[in-house]
């Protein structure tokens, strides 16, 4: 029996999460989601409260539907990837590993779900909670950038912060951060990966989102695992590099 006095969470301790647990429902605009997501996830930021729900969530995702269980899985797969950890450093896929394989399998089955043909953005972030769950460092909290269709990364040769853009104003490099107004902006294009060459992580999710009908993110994947050239010194780099030297810094 988890006692969750004894355990901590965004606001203090965690006497609450047992009752917004059982309060929440499959709709993902119940009020309790909210508040379990301040407080287990704030701001990606985990605590040992977080990873006691883990079990929780699984088990409703469990009960649920592949389209009712997308919320339990999101809030487990942010949790399962936050290395931002106060109060202490705890690796859940050792401490809750079972539990980790059982909500791998179950993000698996749920981004097969058809309905997310017309929702890319969630599944992308259902991509992210499965590697997430499975381990892989960075891809599970940063991936979400495929939704925000940039990232922003310092060039490894100069240390300029350029924004690497792939929505719908083109697909470049650039040192201006509103680049999406009509400006004078140095734009360089990017270099996208040839999608038969991709390997190891780059090639699975990419073949992934082919498989699962997702072909825009299938093609923004190319961008991110491809190369752009600093806007400022002309360096040619890789843009995941980039991303995973970012985030280790």
């Amino acid at each position: 029996m988890t006692d969750w006095s004894q355990l901590h969470h965004a606001y203090g301790t965690a006497e609450d999460v047992p009752g917004l647990l059982d309060a929440v429902s499959p709709d993902p605009r119940n009020p309790a989601w909210t508040a379990l997501w301040s407080r287990l996830c704030h701001q990606g930021t985990v605590y040992s409260a977080s990873h006691a729900a883990l079990p929780v969530l699984r088990d409703m995702a469990r009960q649920w539907s592949p389209v009712d269980r997308q919320t339990p899985l999101l809030l487990a797969g942010a949790i399962a990837a936050g290395t931002d950890q106060p109060y202490g450093e705890q690796d859940p896929h050792v401490t809750y590993a079972s539990e980790m394989s059982d909500l791998a399998q179950l993000t698996d089955g749920a981004l097969r779900d058809p309905s997310l043909g017309d929702d890319p953005g969630t599944y992308v972030y259902l991509l992210a909670a499965l590697i997430g769950f499975e381990g892989v460092e960075v891809w599970g909290e940063e991936l979400d950038g495929l939704n925000d269709d940039e990232y922003e990364v310092p060039c490894p040769a100069c240390g300029t912060e350029n924004f690497v853009a792939f929505g719908e104003y083109g697909c470049f490099s650039t040192t201006d951060s509103m680049y999406m107004r009509d400006t004078a902006a140095k734009k360089l294009p990017l270099r996208p990966a040839d999608a038969s060459n991709l390997e190891g992580l780059a090639r699975r999710l990419h073949s992934r989102a082919l498989a699962d009908g997702q072909t825009d993110v299938a093609r923004k994947l190319t961008y991110v695992f491809g190369d752009a050239q600093c806007a400022e010194c002309d360096e040619i780099f890789s843009v995941a590099q980039a991303v995973v030297t970012r985030r280790a810094a």
